[in-house]
Parts: structure tokens; sequence; C-alpha cells
């Protein structure tokens, strides 16, 4: 009996043991899984950051595409774009428009400038522009990152 007695006693102290480096090896992995899980959260957060950036820019060359009217409006591309990212704070959008007749020669976007039988052909441009905020400071890591995304579509009523 009392050599039972012993080798429980034994085999308790073995799972203490056990016990013990378990907990050991988990305080050493667990914060290392916690940085790497919000390293994977912040890199979620910048692609997400970065593809609204970039839909926002095609947004207003598609409204800026539509026709001749919309090509010309460059408040109007700025504001679809803005308005697609309406959730992004601090986003900027740039409208702009380029003429050319269909030979290829430079065109003022006037209707006289390419003479006959040549077209004019527009293309707009919208390039948006934003800064992502991280949540955690990451050493060597900056804080703040410039995101910005440009489209370019040849007016479709062309």
């Amino acid at each position: 009996m009392n050599a039972l007695k012993r080798v429980g006693s034994l085999l308790r102290t073995l799972a203490r043991d056990e016990f013990g480096s378990a907990a050991v090896e988990l305080g050493i992995i667990a914060p290392i899984l916690i940085f790497l899980c919000f390293g994977i959260v912040e890199i979620a957060r910048y692609e997400t950051f970065s593809i609204m950036t970039v839909n926002a820019a095609r947004s207003g060359v598609q409204y800026g595409s539509q026709n001749l009217v919309t090509a010309l409006d460059n408040v109007g591309m700025t504001n679809a774009a803005l308005g697609d990212a309406q959730n992004l704070t601090g986003l900027t959008a740039t409208a702009s428009h380029m003429c050319q007749c269909s030979d290829g020669s430079v065109s003022t976007c006037l209707a006289t400038d390419c003479p006959a039988p040549l077209h004019r052909i527009v293309w707009v441009q919208v390039t948006t522009t934003g800064a992502f905020t991280s949540l955690l400071s990451f050493p060597g890591l900056p804080n703040r990152i410039t995101v910005g995304g440009t489209a370019i579509m040849r007016d479709l009523q062309q």
C-alpha cells in the first residue's frame, strides 16, 4: 500500500510539472500570437481602405464616361468619387478630362478642333488620395500611410 501511495504521489507531481511547463509555453507563445493577430487585422484594414480608395476613383470615371456632358463635368466626377467613399474620412478626389482627335492629334475639347471626318475623343481621369491610420503603433512601421488610386476611362458616347 505504501508503494502505491508513492507511485500516486509521483504521478501527481509529474502531472503538475507538465501543467507548469504548458503554462510557461503558453506564456511565451501567447504574446507572439496576439501580435500576429493584430498584424493580420491591420493588414486587412489597410487593404480594405486601399480597395475603397481605388473604387472611389473608378466611380468618378464611370460617372464621367456616360456622355460628353458628364465627361466635361469635373465637379460631378469629383462628387461621384467622394459619394462612393462616404465612409472614408479625409479622402480627396481630383477629376480632369483630356481630348484628342481620332487621328491622335491634340484637341482643346472644342467641337471645331477636329476637322471632318475626324471626331473628338474625350478621356476622363479621377485621382483619389486618402490617409490610412493604424490602430496600433508597430515598431519600425509608420502610423499613417498615404493611399491613392487613379482611374482613366474614355467617354463611351464617342
